[in-house]
Formats: structure tokens, sequence, C-alpha cells
């Protein structure tokens, strides 16, 4: 005769978009007796106070709601040693968990992490895909520990990475495969059935966080790294140029099946309906989705009919 196992008490912590799917998956299921999630930051103009993504989720599933600045303070622990969780699962939460905290539920701290560890640990692994080229990444499940994104794994999903995957089309399939893995991960936590793999001590890199100025596009650099750029950077913070001074975005590109040309890095070789070839130090790109500063983002067909830009030069800077 089976034994019933009784529902686990959960507590969430994260913060973005990316944290809301796992969310309402284990909202649906479990008992989820708090979420924990970043304090409301100013944004926009005037800079009034906005709340996180899954703060507003979890206001809107009527859940309790915990904004700790940080969790160093005897108060946040006790607080969270009262709720006897089973398990905290965190999802890019943005704030560091002191070990009396990873050690606090009974099941430990789990975390859904958006890359294949060991690879692109740490802040931004999905850009940092996309910029590397890499064909593939995933999703890990891991037990936390005090190091950054160092813990036993406890289940691994991969996924492929298209030629027009973009970060947020990885993102957004990533959040939906996190959600679906961590609520198979918990249930075999709860019925002893879950099997934990330390990391693989060899293919370790890190995912610094983004920083805008990686944004600025080099013409000088071969066309697949601007194309990757393009796409690593979609949604956020945008790839960018110049063009006659002013700020000129990269939403979408191609790569053009081209030969090496002489001209210089940066010029416009042809401007049609179909994109805006430019010549980079290797190949040529083709953008086709582009923005002006204080203007909205065009197809390249719409853009020409204000602009010419045949033999235009587009600055690295």
């Amino acid at each position: 005769m089976s034994i019933a196992v009784p529902p686990l008490r959960l507590g969430f912590a994260g913060t973005p978009d990316f944290a809301v799917a796992a969310l309402d998956t284990l909202a649906d299921a479990y008992s989820v007796c708090a979420v924990f999630t970043q304090p409301d930051r100013p944004a926009g103009r005037g800079q009034p106070l906005h709340a996180s993504p899954v703060k507003t989720r979890a206001t809107e599933r009527g859940l309790e709601v915990h904004q700790p600045v940080s969790f160093k303070a005897p108060e946040t622990l006790q607080m969270l040693q009262d709720l006897q969780l089973d398990a905290l699962v965190v999802v890019a939460y943005g704030l560091i968990l002191p070990p009396a905290v990873l050690q606090c539920p009974k099941l430990g701290c789990i975390n859904i992490h958006a890359s294949l560890l060991p690879r692109w640990r740490g802040a931004a692994p999905i850009q940092r895909a996309l910029l590397a080229g890499d064909a593939t990444t995933g999703i890990t499940i891991m037990r936390m520990d005090a190091g950054l994104d160092t813990g036993p794994m406890l289940a691994v999903r991969e996924t492929k990475i298209g030629a027009d995957d973009n970060a947020k089309t990885v993102h957004d399939r990533l959040a939906r495969v996190g959600a679906g893995l961590i609520a198979e991960t918990l249930d075999a936590l709860a019925n002893g059935r879950a099997r934990e793999m330390p990391q693989p001590s060899a293919g370790i890199s890190y995912a610094e966080k983004i920083n805008k100025a990686e944004a600025r596009i080099d013409w000088h650099q071969d066309a697949v790294e601007i194309w990757r750029r393009v796409r690593a950077f979609n949604p956020w913070p945008i790839a960018e140029t110049r063009l006659q001074g002013a700020q000129l975005r990269i939403w979408e590109s191609e790569l053009l099946d081209s030969m090496t040309r002489s001209t210089e890095p940066g010029t416009v070789l042809a401007a049609t309906h179909a994109g805006i070839d430019v010549a980079c130090g290797r190949g040529v790109l083709r953008v086709v989705r582009l923005q002006l500063a204080g203007r909205k983002p065009l197809m390249a067909g719409e853009f020409i009919q204000g602009q010419r830009l045949d033999g235009a030069r587009l600055a690295s800077t």
C-alpha cells in the first residue's frame, strides 16, 4: 500500500519576469507560504516606485509577499524559520542568501538556473550563451550552496538555440522549461527519488552582468560576431551604432553569405526593402529592423522611405 506524501510547504524567492512562470506553476500545485522579492524600485519618467513582476503576480494570486533589503537581519531569518518550509525555490532573486538561510528549509534552497551548468554560472547566462555562439542551452535545477551557482545538480533539461533566437525568445522558452522541471524535481524530492550530481570540474565559465557599453557595435568585427551581439542584446540593452551622429538601434539582423569586402567597415552597401546591408570587418550584415533615437522601431523597408543610406557610414562608437 502506498503512503500518501503530505504537500510540500514552499517559499519562493524571485524578482524578474523569468521567475513568474515558475511561481504560477508552484502556486497551482503546492502550498506557497511566502513569496520573497526585491524591494520596489524607481523606474520610468518621474522615477515612481515599481513593483517587481514577481510581486505583481504574487499579489494577484493573494500570496503573502515579503521584500527584505537583505536576509542578514536576524528578524528576517527568524521569520523564515517560523515558516517551517520544506524548500525555498529561488529563481533570479538577485540577493545573496547567507549560509543560515540555505540551511533553514528541510530540503534546502532549490535554484532554477538558465544554463547547462557549469557553463555560464552567474548573472547573464542567456546573453552570454548567445554571444558565444552556443548551439544549446538549458535549465539546471540545483541545490544551492555558499558558492556562485556551484551546488549539486538535481535535474537538467537541454534546448537548442536556433538562428532566429534572441535573448527574449530563449528567456521565454527557458522560463517555461524551468517551471515544468522544478515541479518534477520537487515531486522527486518529496518522494525520495531525487538524485544529486556534483557539477563537472571541467567546462566552467562565468556569465558576467551585461554592461550597456557592450551594446555598441564595432563594425570592424566579423559579421557573425555582430549578428550574435544583436540577438544577445534584444530586448535589452539593444545593439546600437551611429548614423550621422545620431543613435541608431539595431533590433534584428541577418547574416549574408558574402565574402570579405575591401570596403571600409560600417559602409552601407545596399538599402532595399529586404534590408540594409552593412560591410563588416569580415562579411556583411543585413539590418532588417532598426530604430532612430526618439522614434519607434521600423522594418528596413519602412525606414529607408525617409532616409538616403546608399554609401552612408555607420560609426563604430
